[in-house]
């Protein structure tokens, strides 16, 4: 078997994104955001949006046109070359060190809760958390999709239960008079704020995947950006009259806090459950997409390794295990380093920025029409991102260059000598 099954619905496809998009960044970002931009962080989410609306539609149309396991990764060889195929590929690969520890340490505390005493230690529940991250992605991509559309609904609940309860009013969605001292906090939030619509490049690689990839594909993407846009929002409004911001405490604990006061103590067990499923289906989707950018870059350059293969579901099981393995360590390295939420964010931040940088790059020379005038917009907004990143696009910058030394020439070049 060398192709991937095709499962994923369009109904599993606006879960998994949408589940995705909201997942870890829900349970931290609006918190950090409003410590940094107060109200004005509505505005700072208005703007995001905005921005990710063409990025999502060039996404869209690559995914159509040329639905990959590759992903990004296939774009930019399919507008350029091989050469720098690979290095996407890696960059992609570089998130697991700043990324997935942040997120898999955050759905672990949430998993910690739910644990007997003896076994609720920060380090047990992130292995379990991998454990089960690897058992689902064995499953196939059929039952992650049900799973997480499962889990959107249970997040979609849990915000109108907020919102009913807290007896908010159309007089809370008024937004602050905007003023020149406000783009300043509004920059700086959106360099934090651009890891919940992180998501969009992982879920390219499961383009491949959809029964109907050139219908379905876009508009699980539209759709699923929406509808988190609209999440993200209606949440921040919650947090900033609850005053639920300011303190680190807040940075990834505020939404238990709501609903402590809202609800009392004896929510606290159903927020850890959503919370767990929200923050585990977000990191489900990178392990996906991680694993077939792997089995796809051994398909295509080492087809008899044991990463090229597939199980008898249809799964990379081999890249699979190899990209678990790997987040295992991360984890572990992690935990023993800790963990600043802010400071990891804005480190896989850059990543991801720069890899849509390179997709919008590739979208601008493989499409045409009007396709191609949304890609301008789209490398344009994406530059603006990058550059309210500040200090932090450095690690990104560093990791691609690296990535673009001539290795092989050099390689070369030894070996010669040695002959």
């Amino acid at each position: 078997m060398s192709q991937l099954k095709k499962e994923i619905t369009l109904l599993s496809g606006i879960g998994q994104l949408s589940t995705t998009l909201l997942g870890t960044g829900l349970f931290m970002v609006p918190a950090i955001a409003a410590g940094i931009a107060g109200q004005f962080s509505l505005w700072a989410w208005i703007v995001l949006f905005v921005a990710i609306c063409p990025i999502a539609l060039t996404f869209a149309q690559l995914g159509k046109r040329f639905p990959s396991a590759g992903g990004t990764a296939y774009f930019v060889r399919k507008a350029f070359n091989s050469k720098l195929e690979k290095s996407v590929a890696w960059l992609f690969l570089s998130v697991i060190p700043v990324g997935v520890p942040a997120a898999i340490a955050l759905a672990a505390g949430f998993l910690q809760q739910l644990l007997p005493s003896g076994l609720n230690s920060s380090i047990f529940a992130q292995i379990l958390t991998v454990a089960l991250l690897i058992g689902v992605n064995l499953a196939g991509a059929k039952s992650s999709g049900r799973l997480q559309t499962v889990i959107a609904l249970a997040i979609f609940a849990l915000i109108a239960a907020f919102w009913w309860q807290g007896d908010f009013s159309s007089n809370d969605l008024i937004l602050p008079e905007l003023t020149t001292e406000s783009i300043l906090p509004i920059g700086l939030a959106l360099g934090v704020m651009f890891w919940c619509f992180v998501g969009i490049e992982a879920f390219a690689h499961m383009g491949e995947e959809f029964k109907n990839p050139q219908r379905d594909f876009p508009i699980a993407i539209i759709i699923g950006c929406f509808v988190a846009g609209a999440t993200y929002w209606v949440c921040s409004v919650i947090i900033l009259k609850m005053q639920a911001y300011g303190t680190p405490m807040f940075d990834s604990g505020s939404i238990p806090w709501v609903a402590n006061q809202l609800f009392g103590a004896e929510f606290k067990t159903l927020i850890s459950i959503i919370g767990f499923a929200a923050c585990f289906a977000s990191v489900n989707l990178y392990t996906q997409s991680l694993s077939r950018m792997l089995w796809a870059q051994a398909r295509e350059y080492s087809p008899n390794s044991s990463l090229a293969r597939l199980s008898i579901r249809g799964v990379p099981a081999n890249a699979t295990l190899a990209v678990g393995a790997v987040v295992l360590v991360s984890c572990i390295i992690g935990e023993l380093s800790g963990l600043d939420l802010e400071f990891f964010l804005k480190l896989a931040n850059g990543i991801f920025v720069l890899i849509y940088l390179l997709a919008m790059l590739a979208a601008y020379k493989l499409l045409t029409g009007i396709s191609r005038h949304l890609a301008v917009v789209s490398l344009v907004l994406c530059t603006a991102v990058f550059i309210c990143l500040g200090w932090s696009m450095l690690y990104a910058v560093s990791v691609f260059a690296l990535l673009n030394l001539p290795w092989q020439k050099w390689r070369a070049v030894k070996a010669s000598n040695n002959v």
